[in-house]
């Protein structure tokens, strides 16, 4: 039978339990082991698409399809694999599926109930991803912190489901040991209320995942050992770390992988992490040539406080391409939005040595967006536009080159109106306005019917390369599938326009004729694609289009100095 490794959380979140299971994943595949991760997230959304990435973080999207979070996205770079729609679970889809099922006369009319239709039901759906991949180990983070309300009947399909198969489940709690500045001594406390808690849900861990600023010492050891019923052994200390790709070797110190192994009865196996020291070893090698890369945008920003996990993909895609040649990153993060109230700020952009505006939605911030890529397209600063960045690479090329002053995206005049009717917006102040970029027709009727979640082009699509193109040379391949996220797209109406001005379409979908990548002639790197490469970047197999423009961004710093 597959062997269950049950992941959650104490004390607070954030704490790192996808990484902790990304990391588990990773030593147990280079014992030979074939594994599955599953990320269950106590939500009511079905999935993640309509959350705030601000207040979510990314919304990472599989090679099926399916919006998800981030932690899905952590789990393919560690584990280097797709996964897919079956390896992420949400509050509303298991509720959605049970509620179906007694519609549906499934239940043959027995009252269907919280405990235990709903616990039942997680463990089908993680069965099913098991037996489907015939895993040797899955892996299953239970998203928010033990003590919770939301993700008690997770806790409770796992208590189930070692009930029938004790000697096939393992339970590890990640929980937070804090260091009060006031006081200068590391807690032990607040995990032990954590533990308490999860033995309220008739769990006891097994092993206990330390995080901390520092590393554990022994008689932090020993107090969690004695108060939480478990061997000092099995308290695995966890400090921070300045890369997350570190994680599977310090797990490694404390031998947590045959400690795992020998809970579910197996013996200890030998780690086969050396591509992995290796990385880390590039990681810190401290010859690194420093690659200074900006990141326009406008997701991170609440309160006083950046946050980083709107763009985690793209922050990885970067590292992944900078450690390839040995480069060191510096990622800068640069507010939009300042652009359109300080105009002399845009000034600041010729520090970099790259330029990437990513993905987004709306109006907010756009203009500031679209003066950072005239900026970097005239003065030859290598560019990087992901999603909406290719949109509005596009719209500044319109208005700046081709001399289309109103060029704009009708994502920006398409409102939901009464009654569920569409209202295209034909005029802006009184002028007609340039759609260079459009709706899709295939979302027309999706909008008009207010149907918003998991309808927008997802997943993987196939993108044809031209000839003689910076794309194909970073890909070196004819053809390529790439996964996407989008309603809007290039409207082929103003297509011949652009390439008539310079803009090279290298990058179409052979079905529905949609361009995929864009290209600006006569520049050292100045290219934007519909898809989102960063989806697919792995620490040990960087995405091509990245690795393009990091070699482009080196030699511009090269031709500086």
């Amino acid at each position: 039978m597959t062997k269950y490794i049950f992941v959650a959380g104490g004390v607070m979140s954030g704490i790192g339990k996808g990484v902790t299971v990304s990391s588990i994943g990773r030593i147990l595949k280079s014992k030979g082991f074939n594994v599955q991760a599953v990320k269950i997230d106590p939500y009511i959304n079905v999935d993640a698409g309509t959350m705030n990435p601000i207040e979510h973080g990314e919304v990472f999207v599989t090679e099926d399809g399916t919006e998800c979070d981030q932690d899905i996205g952590n789990y393919e770079r560690f584990l280097d694999k797709n996964l897919n729609t079956e390896n992420y679970l949400t509050t509303g889809r298991v509720y959605q599926t049970v509620i179906g099922r007694e519609r549906n006369l499934g239940y043959n009319g027995k009252c269907v109930e919280v405990i235990p239709h709903i616990p039942q039901e997680v463990i089908l759906r993680l069965n099913k991803v098991a037996k489907k991949s015939n895993a040797d180990f899955c892996l299953v983070e239970i998203g928010g912190t033990v003590g919770e309300y939301q993700n008690l009947v997770f806790l409770e399909a796992a208590r189930m489901l070692r009930l029938r198969h004790p000697k096939d489940v393992v339970f590890v709690l990640v929980s937070y040991l804090p260091v009060p500045e006031m006081i200068g001594e590391m807690k032990t406390k607040p995990t032990q209320y954590a533990v308490r808690s999860l033995n309220m849900a008739g769990i006891q861990p097994d092993i206990i995942i330390a995080r901390s600023r520092y590393p554990l010492d022994k008689i932090r050891k020993e107090k969690i050992s004695t108060f939480c019923n478990v061997s000092e052994k099995d308290v695995i200390s966890a400090p921070d770390i300045s890369s997350i790709y570190e994680i599977p070797i310090n797990f490694e110190k404390d031998n947590l992988g045959n400690r795992i192994l020998k809970k579910v009865g197996l013996k200890g196996r030998q780690s086969k992490l050396g591509d992995w020291q290796k990385l880390v070893k590039t990681i810190h090698s401290r010859r690194q040539k420093v690659i200074k890369i900006g990141i326009v945008g406008k997701y991170f920003k609440t309160g006083n406080f950046t946050l980083l996990d709107s763009y985690v993909s793209v922050i990885e895609a970067i590292k992944h391409a900078c450690y390839s040649f040995n480069f060191k990153p510096e990622i800068v993060w640069l507010n939009s939005e300042e652009y359109e109230k300080n105009p002399k700020k845009i000034l600041e952009l010729k520090q970099f040595d790259g330029i990437i505006v990513p993905g987004g939605f709306g109006k907010r911030g756009v203009e500031g967006k679209i003066k950072a890529i005239k900026f970097v397209r005239e003065h030859k600063i290598p560019f990087l536009g992901l999603c909406f960045g290719m949109q509005l690479a596009v719209i500044e090329f319109a208005r700046n080159v081709c001399k289309l002053k109103n060029a704009t995206s009708s994502e920006f005049y398409i409102t939901q109106g009464k009654g569920g009717q569409l209202d295209k917006l034909k005029s802006l102040k009184n002028k007609t306005i340039e759609p260079v970029i459009d709706i899709m027709a295939s979302q027309k009727e999706k909008i008009k019917m207010g149907k918003y979640g998991g309808t927008m082009r997802l997943g993987a699509y196939q993108c044809k390369l031209e000839n003689k193109s910076l794309a194909k040379k970073a890909y070196k391949q004819s053809v390529v599938y790439e996964r996407h996220r989008h309603r809007y797209e290039l409207n082929n109406l103003y297509r011949q326009a652009l390439e008539d001005r310079g803009m090279k379409m290298s990058g179409i979908n052979p079905e529905t004729n949609l361009v995929e990548i864009i290209e600006v002639k006569n520049h050292p790197f100045f290219l934007a694609s519909q898809f989102h490469p960063e989806f697919k970047s792995r620490p040990l197999s960087p995405h091509p289009l990245f690795k393009e423009f990091i070699k482009a961004c080196s030699k511009k710093k090269q031709k500086e100095k």
